[in-house]
């Protein structure tokens, strides 16, 4: 039952647009194919991916107040939890607000990366075709007439964690005001620095593993994500 209803409500429709854009692309480029629906995607999970930015910009600037407690309560767990909620009430902030968007998309994500699996990878099931797209037969993988985008890419997997790094360097560029009793270098800033790192050759490791589809997939889709947050972050300065 599960299975069925995440076959018609996410991967379904993915496929089927992904299909529908091969065939109206002149030259049926798969590659352009996919940075479009990448685009439609981001678009329709746009308001999630803002909620999430905002929730996550905020965290950043309530960082220094939190540093302050930890240093100010420092051995005593139980004041330190009971303060760290009441400043969450006070700046009507929820820890869990970064999360909830980012879980809403996982299913879009999980739908698709077996859309470009089946589709990129020899194993076309078109069977899960609308009547009114067009069979192709088969999505040919070459793209922009060089790039077979059904095997791993280095060159893009390098490009997606230059791209990751990008993303995650903007969350920490922002130098947080200091407050009183914080310390200069909290943990987590520290854990932040080291995730700039972590997270882009954690990409680059898994984009040469995966068929080049999905590596230009996450390319796309991390760098409109960084295009967001340099909006919201100005809009919010």
């Amino acid at each position: 039952m599960i299975d069925q209803l995440y076959h018609a409500i996410f991967y379904q429709p993915i496929f089927n647009a992904l299909v529908w854009f091969y065939n109206v692309i002149p030259g049926h480029d798969v590659g352009l194919a996919i940075i479009l629906i990448t685009l439609v995607l981001k678009i329709i999970l746009h308001p999630f991916s803002v909620q999430s930015l905002h929730a996550q910009k905020r965290m950043q600037d309530l960082q220094p107040k939190l540093d302050a407690l930890k240093e100010k309560l420092k051995g005593d767990q139980q004041g330190l939890a009971k303060a760290t909620m009441e400043l969450y009430k006070q700046e009507k902030i929820s820890p869990f607000s970064s999360c909830l968007p980012l879980l809403i998309q996982f299913p879009f994500l999980i739908a698709v990366y077996s859309v470009f699996r089946n589709g990129l990878a020899g194993g076309e099931k078109m069977n899960a075709l609308y009547s009114f797209i067009h069979n192709p037969g088969v999505l040919n993988p070459i793209s922009f007439g060089l790039l077979d985008l059904s095997k791993p890419n280095i060159f893009l997997a390098i490009l997606a964690g230059g791209a990751q790094w990008w993303v995650s360097k903007m969350l920490v560029a922002k130098k947080q005001p200091a407050v009183p009793g914080a310390k200069d270098e909290s943990m987590a800033a520290t854990m932040n620095k080291q995730m700039t790192i972590f997270m882009p050759l954690m990409t680059i490791f898994i984009g040469i593993s995966l068929p080049a589809g999905l590596t230009l997939y996450w390319l796309v889709t991390t760098l409109l994500t960084g295009v967001q947050q340099l909006y919201i972050f100005r809009k919010t300065q």
